[in-house]
């Protein structure tokens, strides 16, 4: 099983192919990054004219059944997510809908402070706010998972520890590894996978040491030795895959409309467009060169199992349903 924590691809019958030929079960597809509600309604659209155009290759997936599904079919089961809780608004009642409309991710922050928690770009994380936890809660309830990928250290331990179901940082690399404003410290590594959460490894090149230059070897060995730090159980892949955009979405995803002027991010502006992929993951035929470099590491068969796709079908299974008695 090959399931990846994230992408955000400019979506084609190309990239749709490509998951059939490299075996890839299951992608969380980011759907949103600053859009309104009914902006985000409408990305919902156009995916389900996809899944009407391509029904051979792709179906659309709310539960980790779907994926099941799309194994015995030989198509590759989409679930959505958000990058930015944007598509909530300021309406609590919202994280319901979106969820009832087939969101399973939502992110607290995009890099910056939200009205849920601080964001990694920003001088001072103040942790949760008042209404990040009321919406922390929500989302427990209905079944949204916590995504704290570009938060703060203290926002992202804040909310392993009051959310009351697993959370997950689903693309990013520890930060002793490669020390990306992005990539993630032990202690809030930690705290996510001591509640039972996930890390997904990126495949960014910002996220990688040496960038695109990064070898395969060096990025299964960072693997294994957070298998050995955190437990095999609790990893995934999570690419972050931006195959195939316009340099130009690099600007939407930084600067949405809170800024006029240029969002650098990841450092200098040599970032301000999207780097080559490594020569070893160039897109998603290549999963199976993550596999061979894994077992490579010493990994067991079962821990390699799990890292490519099995921890995140458990996780899935456990947390896209509504909680007990909710």
């Amino acid at each position: 099983m090959r399931i990846d924590g994230l992408q955000y691809a400019n979506w084609s019958e190309k990239i749709f192919r490509q998951m059939h030929a490299g075996g890839v079960n299951a992608v969380h597809a980011t759907i949103a990054y600053h859009e309104t509600f009914r902006e985000t309604v409408l990305n919902f659209e156009q995916w389900n004219r996809w899944f009407e155009q391509y029904p051979d290759l792709i179906v659309k997936a709310q539960w980790a059944s779907d994926i099941d599904r799309a194994r015995e079919s030989g198509r590759t089961a989409i679930f959505f997510g958000f990058q930015n809780p944007s598509p909530m608004e300021d309406d609590i009642g919202l994280v319901e809908i979106l969820h009832s409309l087939g969101a399973r991710f939502m992110q607290l922050t995009y890099n910056n402070q939200s009205l849920l928690a601080t964001g990694c770009y920003e001088d001072y994380d103040a942790g949760l706010t008042r209404m990040g936890r009321e919406v922390i809660a929500e989302m427990n309830r209905v079944g949204l998972v916590v995504d704290m990928s570009h938060s703060g250290d203290r926002s992202t331990i804040e909310a392993a520890e009051h959310s009351t179901r697993p959370i997950a940082i689903t693309h990013a690399n520890p930060h002793d590894w490669h020390p990306a404003l992005r990539n993630k410290r032990d202690k809030v590594i930690s705290a996510v996978t001591e509640n039972g959460g996930m890390l997904g490894f990126s495949l960014y090149p910002h996220h990688l040491k040496n960038s695109t230059a990064c070898t395969m070897e060096s990025f299964c060995e960072m693997v294994a030795r957070s298998a050995e730090r955190y437990g095999a159980e609790h990893l995934g892949i999570g690419s972050d895959l931006c195959q195939d955009q316009p340099d130009s979405v690099v600007e939407w995803m930084r600067m949405g409309r809170w800024t006029k002027t240029t969002d650098y991010g990841e450092g200098s502006p040599s970032n301000a467009g999207f780097p080559p992929m490594p020569s070893w993951f160039r897109d998603n035929r290549d999963f199976g060169n993550i596999e061979e470099g894994l077992r490579a590491t010493g990994l067991n068969a079962d821990e390699v199992a799990g890292i490519m796709g099995g921890n995140w079908y458990r996780f899935f299974r456990e947390n896209f349903g509504p909680e007990d008695g909710a």
